[in-house]
């Protein structure tokens, strides 16, 4: 089992110890965040970190349902591919089934 390791990053001019297993994972998660912050300051007058950080988190959050819908768009379409593959091999299987 892979142990914890803490990892200092910095995320919008801000230090965190964070923990986890993997620290280049870590880092680049806090390397995400803080683009995300960066880039709604850029876009919004507030200098409240707080509220930028909320404002990430929804921007984070609409990316995360955005390719949830996809993600479950593409399983449903290859789901219902699986099934009627399923239904073609069962037909071309039927005749050895009712044979042996």
């Amino acid at each position: 089992m892979t142990q914890a390791t803490s990892v200092r990053v910095e995320i919008f001019d801000h230090t965190y110890n964070l923990r986890g297993t993997d620290p280049e994972h870590i880092q680049r998660l806090a390397e995400y965040v803080d683009g995300k912050m960066r880039a709604v300051a850029q876009q919004s007058s507030t200098v409240d970190s707080a509220r930028l950080a909320v404002l990430a988190a929804i921007n984070i959050a609409d990316e995360l349902q955005a390719l949830t819908r996809k993600y479950d768009s593409i399983a449903q379409e290859y789901n219902g591919r699986l099934h009627r593959l399923a239904d073609v091999l069962d037909e071309a299987l039927q005749p050895a089934r009712m044979a042996g």
